[in-house]
């Protein structure tokens, strides 16, 4: 076992390499087996704390890199525990528009900060809106309010629940991890270097941080959307919730990038956005057996190693096309917001433990390719999105069936005689998606795809599928914030996270949704 020493103040941390069986084996008394390793290096010691886990599988001696602070004599971690939450001075309020993790921890900040949030979602709490998910599953039945993307956590709350970030701001990301953790969160999210929390966990996790926000005196109402806006003097001085009118003093924009409608309501009060660069493509489905033995060559620990993942990227035609949200052991769920229109993502529980192996893999989508739609102005990416996602419906076929493809046949450009087996509920049509986008962005996919499996053996396998369109990677549009984070134009205007194009993820939406709300006590003195 290999260790290496850094030193921190009074206490020490090592660095360790364990063999992935040496590791399960001892599993259910790591701190014992620790301390078995070491105790000659290091005096009597307490306890010992992982900060840092992750797995090194470049090799056929499969292994976990761990860092480790070792604690002595009268030195013990720090246990995490609730932020102090003060009286509310409750004249002072914040709107918050939308549940997601940038409205949540937007929520959560201002009750530290002694300020009152009224947080509004138009979608419906957890235990509703997973009968109308199971609906839209189960009938091809979409309620637009209440779905895959909307309500009580946001598009995250039927996801994957990824926590990986690449922001670099640690001691805050350990913050938001922190408060997960307190809510009901495996406490491995904290050290692990991936860590994700499954779709199974976070709805009651969910539910956990809006009891938090309403004992300690915030306010959340479901079934509420934002309808219009009264702008006076360059700020927001009523918002109308289902079209009545109150009054407001801050507003925070935490919508999400699926709000097609609150783009709209900002347009057309001539509320600057600009358009920006995306991605599209499709979701490709593999038996994550497969990508197991793709990944690991390693059919003697296959028991004890993790659902295998993976991170692709190539350069085609001088843009980049890569994976995306990759979700071991997982499904592909429905994810448009309209009746008419067909989105795919992915999402996998907590074990990632399910048949299939899905990723997004899509291109760079920019300037260029919304070119038809240029009269749009800044919604032009947005609306060169909502035509592909009809397209695709029609093929599909209605009834949010998704329109697919063997991955063999689609390197072959010819519709498949009978497709593979796929997650997707609301089912599958036979077509050839080659069609579906521009040959411009087609082509960049499709090469990308024969680059990636010269590389790759195996990936593109005779039971791989793919289905499409993988259109809601993040925001076709930006809202403009200044310095202080309010919007260019309108002083107490925060637009927030992903819906605004300052976010990609749970973790660094919770982050902006933290950082506007700081700049809004700032601002308030």
């Amino acid at each position: 076992m290999d260790i290496s020493w850094k030193s921190k103040v009074a206490r020490d941390i090592i660095e360790i390499s364990v063999p992935i069986h040496e590791y399960h084996a001892q599993e259910e008394k790591l701190q014992l087996f620790f301390k078995s390793k070491i105790r000659n290096i290091q005096g009597d010691l307490n306890v010992i704390k992982i900060l840092k886990k992750s797995l090194d599988a470049r090799k056929a001696d499969i292994k976990y890199n761990l860092r480790l602070e070792l604690f002595s004599g009268n030195d013990w971690p720090e246990t995490i525990s609730m932020p102090d939450f003060p009286p509310l001075r409750k004249e002072e309020t914040v709107h918050i528009i939308g549940f997601g993790p940038a409205g949540i921890f937007a929520a959560l900040k201002c009750l530290q900060l002694g300020i009152k949030p009224i947080v509004v979602e138009r979608g419906q709490a957890v235990k509703e809106r997973r009968r109308d998910v199971a609906k839209l599953n189960r009938s091809g039945e979409m309620n637009t309010e209440s779905n895959y993307c909307y309500g009580e956590g946001g598009a995250g709350t039927f996801s994957d629940g990824k926590l990986y970030t690449r922001s670099m701001k640690r001691g805050k990301i350990q913050e938001i991890l922190e408060l997960l953790v307190l809510h009901g969160a495996d406490e491995n999210i904290l050290y692990e270097a991936h860590p994700h929390i499954g779709t199974n966990k976070l709805p009651e996790i969910i539910e956990n941080l809006r009891k938090t926000i309403c004992d300690n005196g915030g306010e959340v109402r479901f079934g509420a959307k934002l309808t219009d806006l009264r702008i006076v003097d360059q700020q927001v001085k009523e918002i109308a919730i289902n079209d009545q009118w109150e009054s407001c003093q801050h507003v925070v924009l935490a919508t999400g990038h699926s709000a097609r409608d609150i783009y709209y309501l900002l347009h057309e009060n001539q509320i600057a956005l600009e358009a920006k660069p995306f991605a599209m493509g499709f979701r490709i489905e593999h038996p994550q057996s497969l990508i197991n033995t793709i990944q690991y060559h390693n059919e003697k620990n296959a028991a004890i190693l993790p659902p295998a993942a993976y991170s692709l990227v190539t350069q085609v035609a001088g843009k980049g096309a890569f994976s995306f949200c990759m979700c071991p052991g997982g499904i592909i769920a429905p994810a448009a917001t309209n009746n008419g229109e067909v989105v795919v993502n992915g999402w996998s529980p907590s074990k990632r433990n399910g048949n299939y192996a899905n990723s997004g893999w899509v291109t760079e989508i920019g300037e260029e390719e919304w070119v038809d739609f240029k009269q749009h102005g800044p919604l032009a990416g947005l609306e060169f999105q909502k035509y592909i996602e009809q397209k695709a419906y029609k093929m599909g076929g209605g009834q949010f069936k998704v329109p697919a493809q063997n991955l063999l046949d689609y390197l072959e450009e010819k519709q498949s005689d009978a497709l593979n087996a796929s997650s997707y509920y609301p089912g599958k049509t036979s077509v050839d998606l080659n069609l579906l986008y521009p040959e411009a962005i087609n082509f960049r996919l499709r090469e990308g795809l024969r680059a990636i499996t010269k590389k790759l053996k195996g990936f593109d396998h005779q039971d791989a599928v793919v289905t499409a369109p993988e259109s809601r990677t993040s925001a076709p549009v930006r809202i403009p914030r200044t310095a202080d984070l309010h919007h260019t134009e309108i002083s107490n205007l925060y637009p927030c996270g992903e819906g605004a194009g300052y976010a990609g993820g749970i973790i660094s939406a919770g982050l902006d949704g933290v950082r506007v709300v700081k700049a809004i006590k700032k601002i308030k003195g």
